[in-house]
């Protein structure tokens, strides 16, 4: 599970929080849900979040 800091572009390999939340519906009413992470960069010490998965339920 490596992400890319949309900042600065480094690489980071563990998310420090994950968690699951329902999307938003499509045109057919089917709802996706997502897992999210919560990357902390090592270069430029910023906060982002990044998709991880997304499944429809």
């Amino acid at each position: 599970m490596a992400a890319k800091c949309p900042n600065c572009g480094a690489k980071v390999s563990k998310p420090r929080k994950t968690w699951k939340m329902a999307g938003r519906p499509d045109k057919k009413g089917k709802r996706m849900q997502l897992e999210i992470g919560l990357f902390d960069c090592n270069k430029c010490k910023k906060a982002f979040r990044v998709v991880l998965s997304k499944k429809k339920i």
